[in-house]
């Protein structure tokens, strides 16, 4: 028996306050995130700006060879070149083969293969014992919500050059774990987010609600017309001029004041199209695009205006969500750059010869303080590093990006030029054969990608091949398609492989984020100078883009 009296009553009353106050937190801490946000997210270029709250992760479950470890005790790579890397798994279970498995809140942003078939996939979402999808694989990128005709999303679900992508969002927000039966296929990969603390996604059922399939279809046709449309923003303001850079010099663009963002610059060359190429190409390599944040004492962006809007060689017509040409000669950038005081613009020439560029730039006020947002980064490596990692044991991890603080990994821009002396044989087929079956092993995509976040010994993401990676599949096998998507594109390759490729690659939605360190590498099998008598070379350079803080926002 409890005696109640006043002071028991005000003592009660005091904890039922607390627990009510304690209730109203939690919730306020709570982020539902609907269907619809994580169709805008697959494309939201702003959020790239956002920093990464607690919780947030990301990393990519593929078919790697599992005999490539880190062993802790004697702090080593062990087997670190292995290649078998097209049906490795978690673990077997029930006859079937467990490829994901995260803990949740987090979302699926992109599904992958190189030979998608037959077999099943099997998706659980929060400990259900029946999958919400249970079908073929190859039907998850040919079917939407069971219906008979084929996926007809091109713009979220694409095949590019044999590769089969899927960037329709899974969310889960518990569990997630997906299952692969017998003759699945070879080769895969799994992009995945995990969500900030407190958030809240929506419970997904394998179908879509008509709300959601029309949503799905106007983002679709929104980046269907990419570089020809973009997002628009209040209070925006187009500048237009015209710079010439002189030879070997510094040629001022722009100096934007305020608390704004660039989200959107144009550039449109001077040289002769198509006729001159070599003049393209002069101009591509050697004209530097520089852009400096408020007081910063470098550029956060420096890099040859080539390989920052993904082309090379030469100018061709390709779109993306990020860069691209929609007409061979003019080049377009919606990166969203937000800055607190000033932004700095310039062309640093390193050409032997004057350049006249006209350029077109779009800035708006950033709603909310910018001091308090990534700065956008762009910058050109041959490499730098490549030494470092060697000595670690990881002799094939050529350096994509080595960068310390807080920030988001975002993708990059690849040229490789790799060029062979012709064998005198004859092969059966093709240019130099098919499969074991060559004249000369010419290719130089085997390189897995691999992210090393916060310190990790063991990379989050260990990809199967440097094509997998760009999103396409069997490039060592001609023809040599170009191609491009929203996220992904080959604006430039020779039709016989032989000179110089093009390939980019742009992760938006499924973004890295990092709070201490991020280390990203692309396995690199070839020499620079490679072949029996080393008359070969095979060569690499990269753009690549993420935000970061920088130190003077430290």
């Amino acid at each position: 028996m409890v005696l109640v009296n006043k002071d028991n009553m005000k003592v009660i009353g005091i904890v039922l306050l607390g627990l009510i106050s304690s209730l109203a937190v939690a919730q306020k801490s709570k982020t539902v995130i609907t269907y619809a946000d994580l169709i805008e997210r697959v494309y939201d270029l702003d959020h790239l700006a956002e920093p990464p709250l607690k919780g947030e992760r990301s990393g990519t479950f593929t078919s790697y060879d599992r005999a490539a470890k880190y062993d802790e005790k004697t702090n080593t790579y062990v087997n670190w070149e292995a290649n078998d890397d097209g049906r490795g798994f978690i673990r077997k279970e029930d006859g079937g083969y467990v490829v994901f498995e995260s803990d949740g809140p987090g979302v699926i942003w992109r599904i992958w293969s190189a030979l998608a078939k037959e077999g099943k996939v099997k998706i659980y979402i929060d400990h259900a014992a029946v999958p919400v999808i249970d079908e073929p694989f190859r039907a998850l990128f040919e079917s939407f919500n069971n219906t008979m005709p084929p996926m007809n999303l091109t713009s979220f679900v694409m095949t590019l050059s044999r590769g089969r992508n899927r960037f329709l969002p899974i969310p889960y927000n518990k569990h997630c774990k997906i299952v692969l039966e017998e003759n699945w296929g070879a080769y895969y990969h799994i992009t995945y987010s995990t969500m900030a603390d407190g958030s809240v996604l929506p419970v997904f059922t394998g179908s879509y609600t008509q709300a959601d399939a029309i949503k799905l279809a106007e983002a679709d046709r929104f980046l269907y017309n990419r570089g020809f449309t973009r997002k628009r923003y209040d209070g925006e303001k187009i500048e237009n001029m015209t710079i010439v850079a002189k030879a070997n010099s510094v040629a001022p663009v722009k100096t934007i004041v305020g608390n704004r963002a660039i989200n959107r610059l144009d550039l449109i060359l001077d040289e002769t199209y198509p006729a001159d190429t070599t003049k393209q190409r002069h101009l591509l390599e050697n004209v530097w695009i520089s852009v400096t944040w408020d007081n910063a004492a470098k550029p956060s962006v420096m890099a040859p205006i080539g390989l920052f809007f993904g082309a090379l060689t030469g100018t061709q017509p390709y779109r993306t969500h990020t860069v691209g040409s929609v007409d061979g000669k003019s080049f377009y950038s919606n990166w969203y750059m937000p800055f607190s005081e000033k932004a700095t613009i310039a062309l640093v020439s390193k050409s032997r010869k004057a350049h006249t560029l006209k350029c077109s730039i779009a800035h708006a006020p950033v709603k909310n303080a910018a001091k308090d947002l990534l700065r956008f980064h762009a910058t050109w490596t041959d490499g730098n590093g490549f030494d470092a990692i060697k000595a670690q044991g990881r002799k094939i991890d050529w350096p994509l990006l080595i960068t310390k603080g807080e920030g988001r990994y975002c993708g990059i821009t690849l040229h490789v030029t790799n060029t062979w002396k012709d064998p005198a044989a004859l092969p059966k087929m093709w240019w130099y054969g098919e499969g074991g079956d060559k004249t000369i092993d010419w290719w130089w995509g085997e390189g897995d990608e691999k992210f090393f976040v916060d310190g990790e010994k063991f990379p989050s993401s260990f990809g199967t091949g440097s094509e997998d990676y760009i999103g396409y599949a069997w490039s060592a096998e001609p023809p040599f398609p170009l191609f491009d998507s929203p996220f992904a594109a080959q604006p430039y390759t020779p039709i016989d492989g032989n000179g110089h490729t093009v390939v980019s690659r742009f992760q938006i939605a499924d973004n890295v984020p990092f709070f201490v360190s991020f280390e990203g590498t692309l396995e690199k099998y070839k020499d620079d100078k490679w072949g029996k008598n080393l008359e070969n070379v095979c060569r690499y350079e990269c753009v690549r883009y993420w935000y970061q803080k920088t130190e003077q926002q430290k």
